[in-house]
């Protein structure tokens, strides 16, 4: 990928890639940034033939079984190819209703955080649900790829819900660390929220530095002619955040993820995925 601004759109055959292409045509549009789309296709899909070929063991009936297996992996595979093009088509037009000039599609086989991973030195932007084709079957409410995707990349994720609202709203849940500083830091510099009122909103454990870093954090954004709302309100993180973006209809929340190592949150659960689940809006990922 040449372009490094690029917006790239990770979806799968389910409905929720609707609402991905949306958001990702909305940010796309923002920021003045090439979109594409890509649908990453699994090496060894668990496809079952549903033919019998436990009695195929007379003469030279290794050498046709290959081949039969041979002729039906490729026509298969031709036929995932073939529905993934047409998908990609679809999504290709969604985008361009939405305002976005000539996006580009493309689909490749391998492991999903791996092919991203690849990726991202020519993105801006990664975009993806929380939920996708495996949650259609199991109803989870969190997909199983997320945390391992998020903690695999380093640039900006924005994870989004299952429908689509343009975001007017936005709320910071600012920590004071070097991650939400960052995130500050770019959300002054960016198109993406320019000329939107940004409620930024500091909790946790009670810090005598606390007022200075979100002092620090309002003028940031001010000097960059942002509406800035600020709150200090001390406390279990999760809650208050999940509580204020109910209370104030925050549209889209940006945020720290998963700074603890997978081992912490195996045992102790991870504060990024529990609000992955309870805050109801897309959310702005930063690593």
């Amino acid at each position: 990928m040449k372009n490094e601004n690029t917006v790239l759109a990770c979806v799968d055959q389910s409905h929720f890639a609707d609402y991905v292409a949306d958001y990702a045509a909305w940010a796309a549009c923002r920021m003045a940034a090439p979109l594409e789309f890509l649908h990453v296709i699994d090496r060894h899909p668990e496809i079952a033939t549903g033919d019998d070929h436990s009695g195929a063991i007379g003469i030279d009936a290794q050498e046709v079984l290959l081949h039969q297996l041979s002729d039906e992996d490729e026509s298969r595979s031709k036929a995932i190819r073939e529905r993934g093009r047409i998908f990609l088509n679809d999504l290709r037009e969604r985008a361009i209703v939405s305002g976005v000039k000539a996006p580009d599609v493309r689909q490749r086989y391998g492991v999903l955080e791996e092919t991203l991973v690849e990726q991202e030195k020519g993105v801006r932007l990664f975009v993806f649900g929380r939920r996708g084709a495996s949650a259609e079957s199991t109803q989870r409410d969190l997909g199983r790829n997320v945390e391992r995707v998020v903690r695999a990349l380093h640039k900006p994720i924005l994870a989004v819900t299952d429908s689509f609202t343009e975001p007017q709203r936005i709320m910071i849940a600012f920590d004071g660390g070097i991650v939400t500083r960052r995130g500050v830091k770019m959300v002054a510099t960016s198109p993406l929220f320019r000329g939107l009122p940004i409620h930024l909103l500091m909790s946790g454990k009670e810090s005598q530095n606390a007022s200075k870093q979100l002092k620090w954090a309002k003028s940031t954004l001010e000097a960059a002619n942002f509406d800035i709302t600020p709150s200090l309100i001390p406390g279990d993180a999760e809650s208050v955040i999940a509580k204020a973006v109910r209370e104030q209809n925050i549209d889209m929340l940006i945020m720290g993820a998963y700074s603890h190592s997978p081992l912490r949150s195996l045992l102790f659960g991870s504060k990024t995925s529990d609000l992955l689940r309870s805050a109801k809006v897309p959310m702005l990922l930063l690593r």
